[in-house]
């Protein structure tokens, strides 16, 4: 197994445009897996599974085998089989280890062409044995630093855009709950240092860990600046962020200890997980901290003495959620532990990005101080929830303020800084779920995520695109699973008979009967709507009430070019009487596609 000390010549793990997407929120924060132009590969659907980030070729595949196959559990028929793939595409493949899910990591050697990966990846997937093989993908923090001076913590507390926190520690305080925050380690402050416990460094590559060595115990945070050009021609050089170390202290710095800042969810504890580096971090290190956490076992890494029963993941790359990514995922779930991923900060769709388009997670958008979707966040179907993540180009004093380090390349002194991004919204939910959990252990993921959604409340500000179930209120969803106040399941509505949607053709419509309900309607209505449909960018979706007034769901877009509209959507109906009929009115704008209304519910 080779263990670089430096980046390889002619091998970049990142793009420019990768790179200005980490560090940049108001543009993009995402590096990963994009298209390549068609002149560099002979199959252009093979381009963007042949990358580590846009415009550099993975070094690594996770291979995935089918149960049942000698590779599956055997390391030397894994060996074996990577020589093998090796002889038949003239690469030079070999197996380096086994994840903690199972798949195996499997080195590219000199392979130095898209067309050379594309080829061993192809023998892998023309074996019956193989379930899935994917790159080792670069990833990278979902933040956009700023120096800057102390301020409130608008976030938690103001009645516009504040998650209502304070009210929901009379009930949690997050006591005897474990949140691994999977980022780029800690650095220490005395403000988080009553909370931390034992983490791991999971980096393996010694030009992306920059300590000096490969995987070990210490999760320290030697910092992750990079010199001009160092992480791609043409990147110009940053300042160590400190990224996990911010996130840190929004979940649980200490509070009511006379300094700092409020953590949310303060009498919880922090396992910080090392497995961004140095221009991001790969999935192969990403998927065993997530199975460790979780409880599962990680080959060469001692058992967890921690199990985290909340996942923080502000990390984020482009493309679909891959195999290798989702089986970790919804093995750590399976165990217990709820997952919370950053929807992205590219003002784009999120079924693009992951692991924010990733099942089994809770999938969070980011909101400004005016409780509007921020410019920079991820929108999108796939988004379940959002919060305060922060907007810094209204004012320095819009971004979240935690708890950070002064030094530009090496730890230095202590401080705290404003940052924004979906980095920023992600650990406000993390930190409500480790409330939660503390309020209720017998929580399932499921359940906590049903119980965020149903007592959200409806955006003060707007959002195109899809914000997921509203803005999270911290007291009442803690008061709803605590049995002390708020809705832990709400009553629903729903029709299950299936409507044509014409092609270019007449709005059709589809009701729903609602009776028994007092009153009027709530502020955070959930509408869910199930269509099938070849171009969703095509559809108008509104909601109509009793009285025939309407409420535009979705619009039509030609950028949305997914299929099928699968979405929850919040609508303030508070000045709407409840009973009544309720219709949804779907109409196909644009000629040559053609779709079915499946199903459609209101939660009350």
């Amino acid at each position: 197994m080779r263990t670089p000390t430096a980046f390889p010549t002619g091998r970049t793990l990142i793009s420019v445009a990768a790179v200005s997407a980490a560090l940049l929120a108001t543009v993009a924060t995402s590096a990963a897996v994009a298209q390549e132009p068609p002149t560099q590969v002979s199959a252009p659907a093979l381009s963007g599974q042949t990358e580590a980030a846009p415009g550099a070729l993975a070094e690594r595949l996770i291979v995935g085998y089918k149960s049942g196959a000698a590779e599956a559990s055997s390391n030397r028929a894994a060996e074996a089989d990577a020589t093998a793939k090796g002889k038949e595409t003239g690469a030079d493949v070999d197996f380096q280890r086994r994840l903690g899910t199972g798949a195996a990591l499997v080195g590219l050697g000199d392979a130095r062409s898209t067309t050379e990966v594309a080829d061993v990846i192809a023998e892998f997937k023309a074996d019956p044995q193989v379930s899935y093989v994917v790159p080792d993908r670069l990833n990278t923090p979902q933040a956009d630093p700023n120096d800057t001076e102390y301020a409130k913590q608008w976030d938690l507390f103001e009645s516009t855009a504040g998650m209502n926190v304070p009210a929901a520690w009379p009930t949690s305080t997050g006591s005897g709950v474990t949140v691994a925050v999977i980022d780029t380690g800690y650095v220490t402050h005395s403000d988080l240092a009553a909370n931390i416990v034992a983490g791991y460094d999971f980096i393996t590559d010694t030009a992306v860990s920059v300590d000096g060595d490969g995987r070990d115990s210490n999760p320290a945070d030697p910092g992750d600046y990079y010199a001009a050009n160092e992480c791609g021609t043409g990147i110009g050089a940053s300042n160590s962020s400190w990224h996990g170390t911010h996130v840190a202290g929004t979940i649980a710095a200490a509070t009511n200890n006379g300094k700092g800042i409020a953590g949310i969810a303060y009498g919880a504890k922090i396992s910080p997980l090392r497995v961004l580096g140095k221009c991001g971090g790969y999935d192969s290190d990403i998927i065993d901290a997530i199975t460790w956490a979780s409880g599962g076992t990680v080959s060469g890494v001692p058992a967890n003495g921690n199990i985290a029963k909340v996942i923080n993941m502000s990390l984020g790359g482009d493309g679909a959620c891959t195999s290798a990514t989702q089986s970790a995922i919804t093995a750590a779930v399976n165990r217990g532990t709820t997952v919370v991923v950053a929807a992205g900060n590219d003002n784009d769709n999120v079924a693009n990005h992951s692991p924010g388009n990733c099942n089994n997670v809770i999938s969070v958008a980011a909101t400004n101080r005016a409780g509007a979707k921020a410019s920079y966040s991820n929108y999108g179907s796939l988004v379940d929830i959002s919060a305060p993540g922060g907007q810094t180009s209204t004012g320095t004093a819009n971004g979240i303020y935690s708890t950070l380090n002064s030094g530009t390349k090496t730890p230095s002194t202590e401080s705290y800084a404003y940052y924004q991004g979906t980095s920023m919204a992600t650990p406000h939910i993390a930190g409500l779920v480790a409330l939660m959990k503390s309020a209720n252990s017998s929580l399932t993921p499921a359940q906590i995520e049903s119980a965020i959604k149903t007592n959200a409340r409806a955006l003060p500000g707007s959002c195109s695109g899809g914000c997921g179930a509203g803005l999270a209120d911290a007291a009442k969803t803690v008061q709803a699973v605590s049995g002390s106040g708020g809705t832990t399941t709400g009553a629903t509505f729903s029709s299950t008979a299936a409507v044509s949607v014409p092609d270019a053709g007449a709005a059709v419509e589809s009701s729903i009967a609602v009776n028994g309900r007092s009153g009027n309607a709530p502020s955070a209505l959930q509408v869910g709507v199930d269509i099938t449909h070849t171009f969703r960018g095509d559809l108008v979706l509104d909601l109509v009430a009793p009285d025939g007034s309407t409420y535009r769901l979705k619009s039509a877009s030609t950028s949305d070019s997914a299929d099928d509209v699968k979405a929850t959507y919040t609508v303030d109906a508070s000045s709407e009487t409840a009973n009544g009929t309720w219709k949804l009115r779907v109409q196909d704008t644009a000629a040559q596609d053609t779709g079915t209304l499946n199903s459609w519910k209101l939660t009350f």
